[in-house]
């Protein structure tokens, strides 16, 4: 795997996209390409970089995201892509850890993730001040000690930082389209990879550094795209994906999950859920886990 190319999904945020592209020109090996799907109305203004840039415009009435990377994933050029979310910096050696590992197994590699707190990425950032103050997120599974490790469970996939033969994703279809808005299409894609028989996999290394930004999580704020998709998920696979979130929402009053009827939105969110879910600036992520005890121990109460 000697050219590697690189896609990234982008709206807002600009200095996010400008930190990745840094970040890119810093690899010990670099990216043959960077294709940028860009979903908002302007291209951005992003640095000089020693490898060729690509904005490609996609226009949708909303986050199209399956759909966006299927498109830039095709508009490649190297033997393998590496999908690395806009909030994501790359460490050093991220391109040449996946082209190494690509080179020992054709499959789905998912390198290492570390989660920064609000204010990590200011002034002159760096990678050893990174080090210090990033936390691995409690939901996923930490990498194997050394080299490739297989993973079982197909639920495991998450998109913001994973490589694979070029042909390979191409041959899988990619994503699916009908996927529109926020969650359920890397689940989708895991499933659809674990059914063709393409091995999903960590690997020690391919680390990227996640920047703070304000989120909900449970995702709230994309109430009706989890409803909708969790639906699709279920007509295409037989049972619901997102179980934790629309658990989650059931919990708030949000929605009517029971089984064997459609899901049914009951309100909409308001301020105290908002609040309830919402990321502060001192933690790194947000974590639902942590929401559905809060909402397990005032049913109980």
């Amino acid at each position: 795997m000697n050219a590697v190319s690189v896609v990234t999904l982008a709206g807002g945020r600009p200095d996010h996209l400008y930190n990745l592209v840094l970040g890119l020109g810093r690899q010990t090996q670099l990216p043959v390409e960077l294709i940028v799907a860009v979903m908002q109305d302007e291209p951005y203004a992003l640095p000089d970089a020693p490898f060729p840039v690509r904005q490609m415009m996609m226009a949708a009435p909303e986050l199209a995201l399956a759909a966006a990377r299927n498109a830039a994933a095709r508009a490649t050029t190297g033997d393998a892509i590496v999908f690395l979310d806009m909030d994501c910096i790359p460490t050093p050696t991220l391109i040449a850890d996946y082209a190494r590992r690509l080179d020992e197994l054709d499959g789905l590699l998912m390198g290492e993730v570390m989660y920064l707190p609000g204010g990590a990425t200011q002034h002159d950032w760096s990678y050893d001040a990174f080090a210090d103050v990033a936390v691995r997120h409690s939901d996923r599974q930490g990498p194997p000690a050394d080299g490739i490790q297989i993973c079982a469970d197909y639920r495991c996939f998450w998109s913001l930082n994973f490589a694979m033969r070029r042909a390979t994703f191409l041959a899988s279809g990619g994503f699916d389209e009908r996927y529109v808005g926020y969650g359920g299409e890397d689940t989708d894609y895991g499933k659809t990879i674990d059914q063709a028989g393409i091995p999903i996999a960590w690997i020690k290394g391919g680390l990227a550094y996640h920047q703070y930004h304000p989120h909900h999580m449970p995702p709230v704020h994309h109430l009706d795209s989890v409803v909708r998709n969790a639906e699709l998920f279920e007509s295409k696979w037989g049972y619901r994906t997102m179980g934790h979130w629309l658990h989650a929402f059931a919990l708030m009053g949000l929605v009517d999950q029971a089984p064997g009827r459609p899901i049914r939105i009951l309100r909409r969110p308001d301020a105290e859920d908002l609040a309830l879910t919402g990321q502060q600036s001192h933690q790194p992520y947000a974590n639902t886990a942590s929401v559905i005890r809060i909402l397990e121990a005032r049913v109980a109460a």
